[in-house]
């Protein structure tokens, strides 16, 4: 293995060696403590400490870093204290997600890592994100993001590259391709000679590089680092190295033939590094054995504490209050006069009053810029704030969502639309598996609305009309906002966007431009979780949100007969259930509309909750009523029979009879 010096000096060819060292002799540790039961689980980075240490070295203590599985030389390269993450992989308080996740799989804004998830996509666009909010505020930064091989496969990957590309963000993606994805070797992940090639095609350079070789790691992404703060683009890096050791250790190595284990032993990163300095004298014997007792030391001391530490107390109100950020709500009268508008300009001022409020705040989305979006609610807005903050994006749902989470980590806030409800499928893992799980993992927000213009009645077919609000209500860390009048969806989406938790804020597009309410000119804000009772009575209790309130009012104006509480819920998570209570209380009898297919919809439980909270005061069975349990069909007719409207006629007037 050939080293080239070239303008290094003495102590910074000391710092690799001993940065390299010292992850090393922690994972056989770690290896030791693993067979004895001490730790759980162990993915070896064994062979390829020249990468992280080489990389992190590279680049500035407050530029942010995104390690995977094998990248402990990020960690120990930042100076992360020893005891902490140890305490981390034996799940105790000082770990940095206080026993929530395990191994790798956290961040720290102290130390500016911000760690993977088992998807491992996502980060891509996480990184992205980060690197956009260092663009926008002028500051001359780098972002780097690691990989394996075999995650370059996923989607994510591609979306990332594609974003990264179109928008020049400073982003250097990392590819350790160690040769296999578990047991998966490349030649059964992808058909290319050398994945740096597939750069070509987002219009990306791209260099390979001895991922064994820690001055080629170093000097090369010193130099790149130092070209794109000068010049932001991203660019795509291929590390080429091996794991020694299984993907994780209960894997093994079977799957490996001897001769390429062979192979690779005699490239060892540290060895050979080793053998250079002693053969240049730069280093001696003495100085070796001096350096490993410090970092024996060191590790022992670290251990010592870690193990020393009680397990962690259960107490079961911080563990539900640690799913969100604490949100200090802050409630906002209007001040100015009121004007009648319709439900699509009362999201428009939302959005518009809320650019203003927050220099922060970016807009996200597909053809919301000059074009103004598909239902026009952010036309005019990129002559007000420009394309910089009224982004474009391209047809890459996950990793936008993901650049979103990245813009929150770095300190702005984001609004993506979704374009359409349904299309959240294709952002589904990074929101349910990122955004909602990120601050109960270790502590950080998601400063995300994600806009979900959802809905059927105007004849758009299965994959344009879905409410599809229980996807997300099932998943603890996200908020959910569906809201029925022009009113309300001003101000709720005034607080969705100043809450820095994740908010899912559906917009039902048939009520766009049919529905009108007096909504006032100036910014307010109203609060979640609080139900709006939209008319009263005694009779029975109606239960509904969205475009159900207007056929409920339709229906109950038919039949004056029907002296009901009509509840619009307005907000799903945090759900208003005490208001419900009260109702049921009052009248005795309960039926939940939903728009939403009936079965697995939040009416399913609310009906459970009132039967275990209010049994005694009920005078009827609680009634559901909600969509055929089809997808959404595209002919009127069918459509009509479809929603759930006519089957509510039907049950109110069963449930007012009972």
């Amino acid at each position: 293995m050939r080293y080239h010096i070239g303008d290094l000096n003495h102590q910074k060819l000391l710092d690799l060696y001993a940065g390299m060292l010292k992850p090393r002799m922690i994972e056989e540790k770690m290896l030791v403590l693993l067979r004895q039961g001490k730790i759980s689980k162990w993915f070896s980075g064994i062979g390829q400490e020249a990468i992280s240490v080489g990389v992190t070295n590279a680049l500035k203590q407050e530029e942010y870093i995104l390690p995977m599985h094998r990248n402990l030389g990020v960690f120990t390269s930042r100076g992360v204290p020893l005891n902490r993450l140890f305490g981390q992989w034996q799940g105790k308080q000082s770990g940095f997600t206080q026993g929530r996740d395990r191994s790798f799989h956290f961040g720290t804004q102290e130390y500016k890592i911000v760690g993977m998830i088992s998807h491992l996509g996502p980060q891509l666009g996480v990184a992205d994100g980060i690197a956009l909010a260092d663009m926008l505020g002028r500051k001359k930064r780098v972002t780097a993001v690691f990989t394996g091989e075999g995650a370059t496969s996923e989607g994510d990957f591609h979306e990332a590259l594609n974003i990264a590309s179109v928008w020049k963000l400073p982003v250097i993606f990392c590819i350790e391709n160690n040769g296999y994805g578990l047991s998966t070797p490349t030649n059964e992940q992808y058909n290319c000679k050398n994945l740096a090639d597939r750069a070509k095609g987002y219009g990306m350079e791209s260099r390979i590089i001895d991922g064994n070789n820690v001055l080629e790691v170093y000097s090369k992404v010193n130099e790149l680092c130092k070209s794109i703060r000068k010049r932001p683009r991203p660019v795509l890096l291929e590390f080429q190295t091996f794991r020694m050791r299984g993907h994780e250790e209960a894997s093994g190595t079977k799957y490996v033939p001897e001769k390429l284990m062979k192979k690779w032993a005699k490239k060892d990163p540290i060895a050979n590094y080793e053998a250079f300095l002693l053969k240049e004298k730069l280093i001696s014997q003495e100085d070796i054995e001096r350096l490993k007792s410090e970092i024996t030391e060191e590790i022992n001391s670290n251990l010592k504490l870690a193990f020393e530490e009680p397990a962690i107390d259960i107490i079961e109100t911080k563990e539900l209050n640690d799913v969100y950020e604490y949100f200090d709500y802050e409630h906002i009268e209007s001040k100015e006069k009121i004007k009648n508008i319709r439900f699509v300009d009362a999201i428009s001022e939302g959005l518009e009053q809320s650019m203003e409020r927050y220099n922060e705040l970016i807009l996200l989305g597909q053809d919301i810029a000059d074009y103004g979006g598909v239902f026009k609610i952010t036309e005019g807005f990129t002559s007000k704030f420009g394309k910089s903050r009224v982004r474009n994006t391209p047809i890459c749902e996950s990793a936008v969502v993901s650049a979103a989470m990245g813009l929150s980590i770095n300190g702005m806030k984001a609004v993506m639309e979704m374009q359409f409800a349904d299309f959240a499928t294709s952002g589904f893992n990074p929101i349910v598996n990122y955004l909602a799980k990120v601050h109960y993992r270790w502590g950080e927000k998601a400063d995300v609305v994600i806009r979900m213009p959802c809905g059927g009645g105007v004849g758009a077919g299965p994959f344009h009309s879905q409410t599809n609000e229980a996807w997300f209500t099932k998943t603890p860390g996200l908020k959910v906002v569906y809201p029925a009048f022009p009113y309300d969806a001003k101000g709720l989406l005034n607080t969705a966007i100043s809450d820095p938790n994740p908010v899912l804020f559906f917009e039902h597009k048939g009520l766009y431009r049919s529905v009108y309410g007096d909504v006032p000119v100036d910014y307010y804000t109203l609060p979640f979780g609080k139900a709006s009772l939209v008319s009263t009575g005694n009779s029975l209790s109606v239960v509904t949100y969205g475009a159900g309130v207007y056929w409920a009012l339709e229906i109950l104006e038919k039949h004056k007969e029907i002296d009901a509480d009509l509840i619009d819920l307005q907000t799903l998570q945090p759900l208003d259930i005490e208001t419900v209570y009260t109702s049921v209380k009052k009248t005795g009898k309960l039926i939940i509309l939903q728009e939403d297919t009936l079965f697995g919809g939040i009416a399913s439980d609310i009906s459970a909750m009132v039967m275990e909270q209010c049994f005694e005061h009920l005078d009827a069975p609680v009634m559901r009523v909600g969509s055929l349990e089809t997808p959404v069909p595209f002919a009127k007719g069918l459509e009509e029979n479809y929603l759930p409207k006519q089957r509510f006629e039907t049950r109110l007037l069963e449930l007012f009879a009972y």
